[in-house]
């Protein structure tokens, strides 16, 4: 199958070394800088330390890059989803996976929502979502992820395409199930991040993931994803990774909020999208309008807006009044 994978990001650039071996791949990047260096070094300053096969074609050029495309990946931001499929769909009709977790920012929108108002409705489409860190991926690290589109044929279809020995990949139906637990997790690794630099513990670690995941299911049954889902790969199977792992970069912005450093400065340092921060408020937005109570993604937003330091988006949790553990 010819692949062609729109952003050059870690991620991106990972999922290409991960289906290089089953799938002819082309990786595109927008900046024509970018497109040159990789093809002169063979290596991509997103991802440093791996080599890029001659096998894997760099383009710049969203003509060249869709001529032969039989399944498209959008491994951007979140941000940059619509711009770029505005861009791709005159170019081609081939299905559409994304790799991108969070919300549109300004209209709290899924990625699916954005896709359905710039794709045209014959073209499959679905979100590829779970426990997943790039650089472990680009290794060749064992690691199990899941695809969920609306149309379930076309979900066991391309799963069963994409899926390896070394990246599992599982079908689902649950579209905004997979997409809220891709979103909400990052910015409960915010707060995950906020406990560990506190020297809160393991035991408060659990507590406030466990919380973490109430959350989650909450907004996403009132959002209409399936309570599985929540308990599976894209959800508590991210969860978990991202408010453990050093690789995640969510969880190193609350490390570093718990030291006491901006916002600012947190992001300048981390030198990549850190998709929480963005997706924190737009929670916050959708929690409001559907009347879903998320007290920890309200104080990762304090937190983030500058309203409250570290330790006050703590006490503010933990002197909340007893409830039963379904509220």
């Amino acid at each position: 199958m010819n692949l062609t994978i729109l952003g050059a990001g870690a991620w991106g650039t990972a999922f290409a070394l991960a289906q290089r071996e089953r799938h002819s791949v082309t990786l595109w990047t927008w900046q024509a800088e970018h497109c040159a260096a990789m093809r002169a070094a063979r290596r991509n300053e997103f991802l440093s330390g791996f080599d890029l096969p001659d096998d894997i074609a760099i383009e710049s050029d969203p003509g060249v890059a869709l001529a032969r495309a039989e399944l498209v990946v959008i491994a951007t931001p979140t941000s940059a989803m619509r711009s770029t499929l505005v861009s791709a769909a005159p170019l081609t009709r081939a299905p559409v996976i994304w790799l991108c977790k969070g919300f549109e920012p300004g209209s709290a929108k899924f990625p699916h929502q954005v896709a359905a108002e710039t794709l045209p409705e014959t073209v499959p489409r679905g979100a590829l979502s779970g426990p997943s860190f790039a650089e472990e991926i680009a290794r060749g690290l064992p690691a199990a992820v899941t695809l969920a589109s609306p149309t379930p044929t076309f979900a066991e279809h391309c799963a069963r395409e994409l899926h390896g020995p070394r990246l599992r990949i599982y079908s689902s139906t649950d579209l905004p199930g997979v997409e809220v637990g891709g979103a909400v997790k990052n910015v409960m690794a915010i707060a995950a991040g906020v406990c560990d630099g506190l020297g809160f513990g393991l035991s408060a670690r659990a507590a406030l993931m466990t919380r973490g995941l109430a959350e989650i299911a909450r907004l996403g049954l009132r959002l209409g994803g399936r309570m599985e889902t929540f308990l599976g790969l894209a959800g508590a199977g991210d969860l978990i990774l991202t408010c453990t792992g050093d690789l995640s970069r969510n969880r190193r912005v609350g490390l570093a909020l718990a030291k006491g450093h901006s916002l600012d400065r947190v992001l300048t340092d981390l030198g990549h999208v850190a998709e929480g921060v963005n997706t924190a408020r737009e929670v916050r937005r959708l929690a409001e309008r559907h009347g879903v109570d998320m007290p920890i993604s309200e104080a990762v937003c304090r937190l983030l807006d500058g309203e409250i330091d570290a330790n006050a988006a703590a006490e503010a949790l933990l002197r909340r009044d007893p409830r039963t553990e379904a509220e």
